[in-house]
C-alpha cells in the first residue's frame, strides 16, 4: 500500500492512497465468496453459482463491497504508519478502482498542540450566596403582584395558599430556594472566571472539523424546533443562514475549551470510568479544587 501525506495547513492533512491489486482481488475473492453461498440466480442452487455469472448478476455489489472492506483498514493502516493522531472523521473523496488497483484520498484534522501554561491555583472571586431579609420580603412582593385581580395581604393565609403552614415557614424555605438559585449562579460564575482565565494561558489552532460538525449539529436542532412552530422551507433556509453566523463564534469557543480542559485531563492523568461523568466536568472540579478562592465584600 502506498500513502502519500500532503500538509494543507497547520492542522489539516491530505492522504493519497494506492491499494495493490493483489489486495484489491484478496479481498474481492472473499466478497464473491459471501455473496455466492446466498445469491439465488434461476438455474444454480445457492453456493453453486459460477464465478463468471456472479459477476455478470452481482459484479457492482461486489465492488461496492470491496471497497467498503478496504477503505476503513487502509485509512487506519496509513494513519498508524504515518503516526498521525486524527481529531475527527475524515473526509473520504476520489474513490477509484481502476484496473484492479484502488485509489482514495482522505482529508482530515490532526489534533492541535495544546499549550497551557497555567491551570493550577487560578484566583477566582466567590458571591455571597446569603439572602436577606429584604430580599425575601421583595421576592414576596412579586408573589403579590403576580395576584393583581384580587387585594392581597402578605400573612399566614396567604402562606397556607401556597402549600405552608405559615408565614414564617413559607419564608424560610423561600430564602432557602433564593440562596439556592444563587449558589448554583455563583458556581456557574467562578467556572467563568476559570475558563476566562484558561483561555488566556492557553495557545492551540481550533480544527475547523470539529467547529463545524458542532454547528451542524446546533443548527440541525435549532431548525427542527422551528419547523415544529410552522416555518416553511424558505423561511427555514433564511434561519440557518442567521444562525450560522451568530453560533459560529461561541461554538469555536466551546471546541476551544473542550480541548483545553481535554489536555488538562491528559496532563493530570484524570480519567473517567462511569458513563455518566464527562471528561470536562471531572476536569472543572479538579480545576475548582486547585483553584485559590477569596469571597467578595
Amino acid at each position: 500500500m502506498k500513502v502519500e501525506v500532503k500538509k494543507v495547513d497547520a492542522l489539516k492533512r491530505e492522504l493519497k492512497f494506492e491499494i495493490p491489486r493483489e489486495k484489491v482481488t484478496e479481498t474481492m475473492d472473499a466478497v464473491y465468496n459471501e455473496i455466492g453461498k446466498h445469491a439465488k440466480v434461476k438455474g444454480f442452487r445457492p453456493g453453486k453459482v459460477p464465478r463468471h455469472i456472479l459477476i455478470t448478476s452481482h459484479g457492482q455489489l461486489a465492488k461496492d463491497e470491496t471497497i467498503k472492506k478496504i477503505i476503513p483498514q487502509a485509512y487506519h493502516d496509513g494513519v498508524g504508519q504515518h503516526q498521525l493522531n486524527p481529531i475527527d472523521m475524515p473526509e473520504i473523496s476520489d474513490v477509484n478502482l481502476k484496473d484492479g488497483v484502488l485509489t482514495f484520498t482522505a482529508t482530515l484534522d490532526i489534533h492541535p498542540d495544546v499549550e497551557i501554561s497555567k491551570y493550577k491555583g487560578i484566583n477566582v472571586e466567590r458571591k455571597k450566596s446569603e439572602v436577606t431579609e429584604e430580599e425575601v420580603l421583595k421576592t414576596l412582593e412579586f408573589f403579590k403582584k403576580g395576584r393583581t385581580d384580587q387585594e392581597i395581604t402578605i400573612d399566614d393565609n396567604f402562606a397556607k395558599g401556597m402549600g405552608f403552614p405559615s408565614l414564617e415557614e413559607f419564608k424560610t424555605a423561600l430564602k432557602r430556594q433564593l440562596e439556592s438559585d444563587r449558589d448554583r449562579n455563583n458556581r456557574m460564575d467562578i467556572e467563568n472566571q476559570i475558563v476566562e482565565e484558561l483561555l488566556k494561558n492557553a495557545k492551540l489552532i481550533v480544527p475547523q472539523s470539529l467547529v463545524k460538525r458542532q454547528l451542524y449539529h446546533r443548527i440541525n436542532e435549532a431548525l427542527k424546533r422551528l419547523k415544529s412552530q410552522g416555518l416553511n422551507d424558505e423561511e427555514l433556509k433564511k434561519k440557518a443562514e442567521e444562525l450560522q453566523t451568530q453560533l459560529e463564534p461561541s461554538v469555536e469557543r466551546e471546541v476551544k475549551i473542550y480541548l483545553v480542559l481535554e489536555e488538562i485531563g491528559k496532563l493530570e492523568k484524570i480519567t473517567v470510568t462511569d458513563q455518566n461523568e464527562s471528561l470536562p466536568g471531572k476536569v472543572m472540579e479538579f480545576l475548582l479544587k486547585e483553584a485559590k478562592w477569596t469571597d467578595t465584600k
